[in-house]
């Protein structure tokens, strides 16, 4: 049985993406490692035939959550970077290295978004889109 922190957690991210009405899940996937350790892959595709990849590695430290790990990465109908949030230690430049956030065309510094924030996002891109 998971810590109540951590499986409140995956039911507000299953809460946000039934939020996602315009999606369909292609995966979904909980994999829990042990009591304390759960990796969460989702994969979204939008109606533009977007996708939202969403991996985290996540355990329960103490009384709260740690991410050891996490990519949220979204991408146009035609396979083109429109955003990608990580944790990969490859911009040692970056003030809050090594979270980053890619843009089609740059890398800029970024605090780990809230799982809500991001799907906010993607729907606010996709609006631009359909209008």
């Amino acid at each position: 049985m998971l810590p109540k922190i951590l499986s409140d957690y995956l039911d507000r991210v299953e809460r946000e993406i039934v939020k996602c009405n315009k999606a369909y899940i292609e995966n979904y996937d909980e994999e829990v490692l042990s009591s304390s350790r759960v990796n969460l892959r989702l994969r979204l595709r939008f109606s533009q035939n977007h996708l939202l990849e969403i991996n985290e590695a996540i355990i329960v430290q103490g009384k709260s959550l740690k991410f050891l790990d996490y990519r949220y990465h979204f991408q146009d109908g035609n396979n083109q970077l429109i955003f990608r949030y990580d944790s990969t230690p490859h911009f040692p430049n970056l003030p809050n290295f090594p979270y980053h956030k890619h843009l089609s065309n740059d890398v800029v510094s970024a605090d780990k978004p809230d799982i809500a924030l991001v799907i906010i996002e993607v729907k606010e891109i996709l609006s631009l889109v359909d209008n």
